[in-house]
């Protein structure tokens, strides 16, 4: 049950938007490969700097520990897919693009902050809602967000059973990537008893 139905609709809609532009700017951007990894680059950095440098305490290492187990979890299911001939880059001269691993990193985050703003918002906010929760979100965003670039130009899948050019296991690998992360920094939190909203 949420207890304010406006307000996440709302964060919902809003994270939708942030979607859309991301995707229209790398579909715009698709030929500059290092103009686009600088970008992100500098949006990972300022990241960094609001949630763990600036404050004085609580700071956010765990958001630091989601990016980069994200970012190489990424980039391990884009070798792996683009070696097996799953999926193709266009454009560009490199196989994978020099952003790939960014953009996964900053898909963490994206969805850390969603869900932070999110589970404030549900009446029971039992762990068992969170997952069901990270696991909705998990499977519609990032799918949402690949919808646009693909449409753009950014890449083809070449494996079947596809939803406006996401196939059935793309969503399952990116399910399964968010979700491996999410268990992991849910075993730390709870290991070093850190007092996370989303993970704890």
């Amino acid at each position: 049950m949420i207890l304010n139905t406006k307000k996440f609709t709302k964060e919902f809609l809003k994270s939708l938007l942030k979607l859309i532009i991301a995707g229209v700017f790398i579909g715009i951007l698709k030929k500059y490969d290092e103009l686009i990894a600088c970008i992100l680059i500098l949006k990972i950095i300022h990241n960094i700097y609001i949630e763990i440098v600036l404050p004085k305490q609580n700071k956010n290492w765990i958001l630091l520990i989601g990016m980069l187990l994200t970012g190489f979890g990424g980039i391990v299911g884009e070798t792996w897919g683009v070696v097996n001939g799953y999926w193709e880059y266009h454009v560009v001269t490199k196989a994978i693009p020099l952003w790939v691993p960014f953009a996964w990193m900053l898909a963490f985050h994206f969805l850390y902050k969603l869900e932070r703003n999110l589970i404030p918002l549900l009446e029971d906010q039992s762990q068992k809602n969170k997952i069901i929760l990270a696991i909705i979100l998990a499977l519609i965003l990032p799918a949402f967000g690949e919808v646009v670039t693909i449409y753009l130009g950014v890449w083809t899948y070449y494996w079947p059973y596809q939803i406006l050019g996401v196939p059935l296991y793309a969503f399952l690998c990116l399910l399964f990537v968010h979700m491996l992360v999410y268990v992991i920094l849910h075993f730390i939190c709870k290991r070093y008893k850190i007092n996370d909203i989303v993970y704890h």
